[in-house]
């Protein structure tokens, strides 16, 4: 399983991923599922992935690959965002057109989705989550984040806190928080954590960094926050009537 979110709003952009493939009583696999293609002063781009990772990272591998080659294929040279997202669409296609048949006879489903946000020279930062079936949907005043992969469990945190002007830091804790409920409630998400912060009109990367089990910020999330729930919830009065 995997856990991917990431955050848009009038700041910026905030992007998380663990790095857990598969785990088990003695295997535990370590991959990173968080891309980024960059040329600074002039765009960003970041994409997360889910599901299947042979697919996952055929389709982030030829997107570098055309990198360098101009056209709509490259996300070096597509004009928007829109036109960035759609050429990371059609290259799930591609993939889906030339894999899925022969994945179909071994039992394996084309499982893939994606978080794909960043900023274009001359327009504001955009956030899309993009299907196996290479369609998409963007971000938007009223849905400022996307989750990947195990969502349940960090989803109340994230619609209580995320606001149009919730500070960039702000909303890197309230992720990582939303990942500390999620791993301490399913095994098959764990760190390392991958978190990158992008401010508004920089054009380049401001912050990324890679959290491991130990970091010290973590340890103090999960802390404080288990902490401050055993405080709230002994702080809620017994008085409501009921008898027991």
């Amino acid at each position: 399983m995997t856990y991917c979110v990431a955050v848009r709003n009038e700041h910026g952009l905030v992007f998380l991923s663990d790095s857990r493939t598969n785990a088990g009583v003695d295997q535990v696999g370590t991959f990173r599922k968080m891309h980024v293609f960059e040329v600074p002063g002039e765009r960003v781009m970041v994409l997360l992935t889910a599901g299947n990772l042979g697919i996952s990272q055929s389709i982030a591998s030829g997107l570098r690959a055309h990198m360098a080659k101009p056209g709509e294929r490259s996300l070096a040279s597509a004009p928007n965002m829109f036109s960035a997202a759609k050429a990371v669409g059609d290259a799930v296609r591609r993939t889906y057109q030339r894999d899925a048949e022969s994945l179909k006879t071994f039992d394996i489903e084309f499982n893939v989705s994606f978080i794909f946000g960043g900023q274009v020279k001359g327009e504001e930062p955009r956030l899309f989550h993009i299907y196996a079936a290479g369609n998409f949907v963007e971000a938007t005043a009223e849905t400022p984040y996307f989750q990947l992969g195990e969502s349940k469990y960090g989803k109340p945190i994230l619609d209580r806190i995320i606001q149009r002007d919730t500070s960039l830091s702000d909303a890197a804790k309230c992720a990582l928080i939303s990942f500390d409920s999620t791993m301490r409630s399913n095994v098959s998400v764990g760190p390392p954590i991958d978190l990158l912060i992008y401010r508004r009109n920089s054009l380049k990367k401001d912050f990324m960094t890679r959290l491991e089990d130990d970091d010290p910020y973590l340890q103090a999330i999960r802390e404080g926050w288990g902490g401050a729930i055993h405080k709230a919830f002994h702080a809620i009065s017994h008085d409501s009537g009921w008898t027991f």
